[in-house]
């Protein structure tokens, strides 16, 4: 499980690289500062969670650890519904989602599932004998 993992952050991060580049220099014509502010956060927390996907893959127990594997796939969750969401909505009215407003309800998913991804690292800390 650990080479899926370490594979999904590998992806995760290149997207974050070639996503963060494309917000900087592609869509800074094409958006506004806030529309920009919202992709650049988008790019923020999809680091910071690949960031901890490509930890956790280097755990010698994730494949036995219930709760940390959990946290790998809430954290995947929390990338591609918040960052995902507010790509969409940074860019809405380019690829043509003007009338889009249900896109703001999905970033509070992802939000949620970061915090138990969190909270998840943070139950397998506990069980963990150190």
């Amino acid at each position: 499980m650990q080479k899926q993992v370490l594979m999904i952050a590998s992806i995760c991060g290149a997207l974050a690289v070639a996503l963060g580049a494309f917000g900087a220099h592609g869509l800074k014509p094409l958006l506004n500062d806030y529309q920009l502010s919202i992709w650049e956060k988008g790019v923020q927390y999809q680091f910071y969670h690949t960031i901890v996907l490509l930890v956790l893959a280097f755990y010698p127990k994730l494949s036995v650890k219930k709760s940390f594997l959990r946290a790998v796939w809430f954290f995947l969750a929390g990338i591609i519904l918040f960052s995902g969401s507010l790509y969409l909505l940074a860019t809405r009215e380019v690829i043509g989602f003007h009338n889009a407003t249900w896109l703001g309800i999905i970033t509070p998913f992802g939000g949620v599932a970061f915090i138990i991804g969190w909270l998840s690292v943070f139950i397998g800390a506990l069980r963990e004998r150190f």
